[in-house]
């Protein structure tokens, strides 16, 4: 419900003349959308942006946040966003021409996740959801892996032991919880490690994340809650989501939040880099709101054109986070035609790598599925099984009969 229909409904009697002046003198002072959200201090938090590159490619200082790297390092990233581009790229075309069941595009959020995927040391653990490809990317997951799920050849791909990454989360926000409880094991453990736990702004709605703030806070834990604000969830934009930014929300908790420009690699390297140093010093948990966009769809179901406008993608396309990089990486001379091409070659080579290991990958046991269900077996799944393995025979009975 908004505040203009609570506040109609308050005298649904009142004089239709009393009405009909305070709707015109109302529209004199604002059309119905700067109605909506007259009170919100969303521009006046856009001063408050941690930003280190413009995104004209412009380098800037911040008072609080600061980043001093080497030319290999600003190539570095430069070429973790444009593989991990191109994997999702080749990812969305793989489930268009049916290879995939769904896939979860990251397009647009790239700096956002291989900023604050460099960030990380070896021994900080990940708790993703299903869109953190960049991060898999910089913890050294085989992107191949990933997409094995996505198939339905397996239930993730990958060992989280072995890269400090856990497995993808699809239920929405559950994995604060799992990272809040893990930071916490780490605490009494005594190490000097930090967690970080993903999650998008509609995941900030869900009650999972207020609980983990709130068991993080009261305990101190050393985790980092990095969430990507892409403006959507799916066809919900942030405004009706939330009435304040989402990072003042960590300040009801105790702990502090800040917004930083999503677009901006180095940016959210460099407040990733200070939060998750926070975290190991003991100075407890911190909320990085990364203002980003969501270029593409939710997801390969989703139609974004039912929703939005073609003007708001165009307006965000300029503030690519792949382009402002290589704008300051050729002004300041960091990179040249050579660097550029290889980087080229080296991602049509990745592109051909993902077609060929998914087109190969095998299709895993369709009795599988009833393995593990229960420990010491149960008549109903036993039920189940046979009623299954009798469908799939009647296909060969049904092809056997043909061939005669």
């Amino acid at each position: 419900m908004t505040v203009e229909g609570t506040a109609q409904r308050k005298n649904p009697r009142g004089s239709s003349k009393r009405t009909t002046a305070a709707k015109a003198t109302s529209a004199k002072k604002a059309s119905p959308a700067k109605a909506r959200n007259s009170g919100r201090p969303e521009q006046a938090e856009q001063d408050q942006l941690v930003q280190l590159l413009t995104p004209e490619g412009k380098r800037v200082e911040h008072p609080d946040y600061s980043i001093d790297l080497s030319p290999d390092e600003l190539r570095g990233l430069y070429r973790d966003m444009v593989l991990t581009r191109k994997f999702d790229a080749e990812a969305t075309t793989l489930q268009r021409q049916g290879e995939l069941g769904l896939w979860a595009s990251l397009l647009g959020q790239e700096a956002a996740q291989i900023g604050s995927g460099r960030a990380l040391r070896d021994d900080d653990y990940v708790f993703p959801t299903y869109r953190e490809h960049g991060v898999a990317w910089c913890r050294g997951v085989d992107p191949t892996n990933l997409l094995g799920m996505f198939r339905g050849v397996n239930h993730g791909g990958w060992d989280p032991s072995t890269n400090n990454f856990h497995l993808y989360t699809i239920v929405i926000g559950s994995q604060t919880l799992h990272a809040t409880g893990y930071a916490m094991g780490v605490q009494k453990d005594g190490a000097d490690s930090a967690v970080i736990a993903y999650f998008g702004d509609g995941a900030s709605s869900q009650g999972d994340v207020a609980e983990s703030f709130t068991f993080s806070a009261v305990y101190n834990a050393p985790v980092v809650f990095f969430c990507q604000n892409n403006q959507w969830a799916i066809s919900e934009p942030t405004e009706k989501q939330t009435r304040v930014p989402l990072y003042q929300r960590a300040r009801g908790y105790g702990f502090p939040g800040v917004r930083v420009d999503g677009n901006d690699v180095l940016a959210c390297l460099a407040v990733t880099r200070a939060a998750l140093e926070r975290a190991r010093t003991g100075q407890g948990p911190m909320l990085i709101e990364a203002f980003t966009y969501r270029m593409g769809a939710h997801t390969t179901s989703d139609d974004p054109t039912k929703y939005r406008a073609d003007e708001e993608r165009a307006a965000w396309e300029a503030k690519d986070p792949i382009l402002r990089l290589r704008t300051y990486l050729e002004a300041e001379g960091i990179v040249d035609e050579a660097y550029l091409a290889s980087i080229d070659e080296e991602r049509e080579a990745l592109g051909k790598r993902v077609r060929d290991a998914v087109r190969a990958m095998p299709d895993p046991d369709g009795m599988a599925i009833f393995e593990n269900v229960y420990a010491d077996g149960h008549a109903l799944v036993d039920e189940e099984r046979a009623q299954f393995a009798a469908y799939q025979a009647s296909f060969v009975d049904a092809d056997a009969a043909e061939g005669n």
